[in-house]
C-alpha cells in the first residue's frame, strides 16, 4: 500500500481524537478501583488477555482465511475496548464505572499485549515479515499513539475539570464520526476487493463480536459475579477499538497493510448490531425482574 496523507497524517490524527476522549473520561481513581472489584476485574482481563485471542486463532483456522486477514483478525481481538464499550454498558444499565477501570487497564496493557499477539499471528500466518511489537523503535510509535492522548486527556481532566466536561460531549460525537471516516479510507483504498472481503471476513467477524459478547457476560456470571459486573465485562470483551487496529494496520510505520486493516473495518460496522440487541436485551430482562413500587 502506498503511503498517503490520509495514512501518515489523518489517521494517527483521527485515534488522537478517539483515545483522547477516552483519556477525559478517565481519573486516577479509575486504575485504582480494582482493589473494588478484584475477582470482576481479573476474569474480565484473562477474558480479554487469554481466551479471545485463542478464540479468534480458532475462529481464523476454522475459516481458513488468507494470511494478511488472519493477521487483521488477531490484531482486531488484541485491541481494547474504548468509549464505545463504555456507552453500551451504559445504556445496558451495567456498571460503567467497572466498564471504565477495565477500558483504562486494557489499554495500558494492549502496548504489551497487542505487539504481541499480532507479532505471534505474523510469525504464524506470514514468517514475521512485518513484526510490530519486538522492535523497540515500533513498540515506542503503539505506546505514542495508544496512550499520550490518554494520557494528555487525563492530565486536562485533572487540571481543568469543567473545560474537560464540556469537551466531553463534543469529542465523543468527533469520535463517533472518526470510527466512521477511519473505516471509510480502509474500505475506499480496498474498494475493489471489499464484496471479497467482506465474504471472506464478515460472518467471521460478527461471530468474533457474538461469541465475545456471551464470553465477557458468562464467564464472569459462572464465577458468581455481579450482574451489572458482567455486563459491564460483556461489553469490554465485546466491542473492540476498532480504530486503533485499522490505524495500526494502515500506518506505513506500522504494518503498511490495507487488507490486514480490512476486519477492523468490517467489525467496526457489524458489531453495532450484536451490540445494540444484547443492550436491548439486558436492559428488558432488568426491567422485567424489578419490582415495580
Amino acid at each position: 500500500m502506498n503511503s498517503s496523507v490520509a495514512t501518515t497524517v489523518f489517521l494517527p490524527i483521527a485515534l488522537g481524537v478517539v483515545m483522547l476522549g477516552l483519556g477525559l473520561s478517565l481519573t486516577v481513581a479509575d486504575f485504582t478501583r480494582v482493589a473494588r472489584y478484584p475477582k470482576a476485574t481479573v476474569i474480565a482481563l484473562a477474558c480479554q488477555i487469554l481466551i479471545l485471542p485463542a478464540l479468534c486463532l480458532g475462529l481464523v483456522l476454522l475459516f481458513d482465511l488468507a494470511p494478511a486477514l488472519a493477521v487483521g483478525m488477531m490484531l482486531l481481538a488484541a485491541s481494547p475496548g474504548g468509549t464505545t464499550a463504555n456507552l453500551f454498558s451504559h445504556l445496558a444499565r451495567g456498571d460503567v464505572a467497572l466498564n471504565i477501570t477495565l477500558t483504562a487497564i486494557n489499554s495500558v496493557l494492549a502496548v504489551v499485549t497487542l505487539p504481541l499477539v499480532v507479532n505471534l499471528a505474523l510469525d504464524g500466518f506470514m514468517d514475521g515479515d512485518d513484526a510490530i511489537g519486538l522492535q523497540p523503535a515500533k513498540l515506542v510509535q503503539v505506546f505514542a499513539i495508544v496512550l499520550i492522548p490518554v494520557i494528555i486527556g487525563m492530565f486536562v481532566r485533572n487540571r481543568a475539570p469543567e473545560f474537560a466536561q464540556r469537551l466531553n460531549r463534543p469529542v465523543k460525537i468527533a469520535s463517533a464520526v472518526v470510527l466512521f471516516a477511519v473505516i471509510a479510507v480502509a474500505v475506499y483504498q480496498e474498494r475493489d476487493n471489499v464484496l471479497g472481503y467482506l465474504r471472506d471476513v464478515g460472518l467471521v467477524a460478527l461471530l468474533l463480536c457474538v461469541l465475545s459478547l456471551a464470553i465477557g457476560y458468562f464467564v464472569p456470571r459462572a464465577f458468581k459475579v455481579e450482574r451489572g459486573q458482567a455486563v459491564a465485562s460483556s461489553f469490554e470483551i465485546g466491542v473492540h477499538n476498532s480504530t486503533l487496529a485499522i490505524t495500526i494496520a494502515l500506518s506505513p510505520a506500522l504494518l503498511n497493510s490495507t487488507e490486514m486493516a480490512i476486519p477492523a473495518a468490517v467489525y467496526g460496522l457489524l458489531s453495532f448490531l450484536p451490540a445494540g440487541l444484547l443492550a436491548y436485551l439486558l436492559t428488558r430482562r432488568k426491567a422485567e425482574v424489578e419490582p415495580v413500587t
